[in-house]
């Protein structure tokens, strides 16, 4: 049981890597398409890394009150959503709207779950938690590149991490 919790706990860290590449890979088409200029992927990149400052700071809280495991759900559901809010945004200021609660569940999904290993398991499990969030960062421009090339658009590209996120 504890292996399978240790797996399932390593895919969820793999999940959580996925989004944070997206932006910079998709970014040189969206902004055409939503007509903002190179550097206001920027303002997106900062709301996201406030809402993963302010969850992170308020999760030791949460987590007492909710629990590692309801706390990494709604978080994870939180950060499938707001990708999906991406992919279906059709204007600068919905990117900034959605990216408010996908900074919040990527933040406390990462503390719930690191304070989980650190408290639970040796450092080397640490060690290989954040080597398979590597692996998620990585794959996912492949994910993009994939969908841009494919003349599915970015949109595609985050609807299918947003999917990838809920599984």
């Amino acid at each position: 049981m504890v292996s399978l919790l240790l797996a399932i706990i390593y895919m969820a860290f793999i999940s959580l890597g996925l989004p944070d590449s997206l932006l910079g890979s998709a970014w040189p088409v969206m902004r055409l398409e939503l007509g903002a200029p190179i550097p206001y992927a920027g303002i997106v990149s900062m709301i996201i890394a406030a809402g993963t400052i302010v969850s992170s700071l308020l999760s030791s809280r949460v987590i007492r009150k909710a629990g590692p495991g309801l706390v990494t759900a709604v978080s994870v559901g939180m950060t499938a959503a707001a990708l999906f809010g991406f992919s279906i945004s059709n204007a600068f200021w919905l990117i900034c709207l959605w990216a408010v609660p996908y900074g919040l569940g990527a933040g406390a999904v990462d503390a719930a779950l690191n304070n989980y290993v650190a408290v639970h398991y040796s450092s080397r499990h640490m060690s290989w938690l954040h080597a398979f969030w590597g692996v998620g960062v990585t794959i996912s421009p492949y994910i993009m590149s994939g969908c841009l090339t494919q003349g599915l658009g970015w949109q595609a590209g985050y609807r299918n991490v947003s999917i990838l996120q809920v599984i």
